[in-house]
């Protein structure tokens, strides 16, 4: 197990590397604004289960063998590059009227979660991420090394959480205030949008090897 010290490096580094927006938090952030505090809570459950997914993927070396295959690595960073540029069409098209807040549980819930999910799942550069990362904060003198891999990556998903669990109630907070204003609502349509394909576009032109 790694050291109350390695934990604690290890704590401050992830939450500075959290803090920073990405397409989780994009995706998080829209959420709040269009629907309110409670999607924007099932949006970080998703995105968190698609981090666990990762984090067993990296103690598996799946990690490894999307930075060894150009082949894997190519087939994940399109997947997740036009599932980015999916969700950017779909918020530039989408209507600019008020949208309601959304209950907690039923279809809609299940879709905001689902796409939280696959948003980090399809995520080649969070698989790389854990690769070229967390070996760092590793001590094969200290016992199993994929059991170190898991534990260090329940500590990001933990500090996800809070990180964008902050984004969430932000977001959640200024959501009816920009509601209420329809030309706000419509410049948060085509930046959401205009971000993930961006973000999408970004993904696409990662460099197989660009990480190794």
């Amino acid at each position: 197990m790694p050291t109350l010290s390695t934990l604690a490096l290890y704590t401050v580094a992830a939450t500075l590397i959290l803090i920073i927006p990405g397409p989780a938090v994009v995706y998080i952030v829209s959420q709040g604004v269009r629907h309110g505090p409670r999607a924007a809570a099932t949006a970080v459950a998703g995105v968190h289960a698609g981090t666990l997914v990762q984090v067993a993927a990296a103690a598996a070396g799946l990690s490894w063998l999307l930075a060894s295959s150009a082949l894997a690595f190519t087939v994940v960073k399109y997947a997740g590059a036009a599932y980015l540029i999916y969700l950017g069409v779909r918020a530039l098209l989408s209507r600019a009227e008020p949208a309601p807040e959304l209950p907690a549980g039923g279809r809609s819930a299940r879709r905001l979660f689902g796409e939280g999910l696959m948003v980090n799942v399809l995520n080649p550069k969070l698989a790389l991420f854990f690769l070229a990362f967390l070996p760092q904060f590793v001590d094969p003198a200290r016992g199993s090394v994929p059991l170190q891999v898991v534990v260090l990556g329940l500590v990001f998903v933990v500090l996800g959480c809070c990180t964008d669990g902050a984004y969430a109630l932000l977001s959640g907070a200024v959501g009816p205030w920009l509601r209420r204003g329809g030309r706000l609502l419509k410049g948060e349509r085509y930046v959401v949008g205009g971000t993930f394909i961006g973000l999408g576009v970004l993904t696409a032109l990662t460099p197989a090897r660009a990480q190794q």
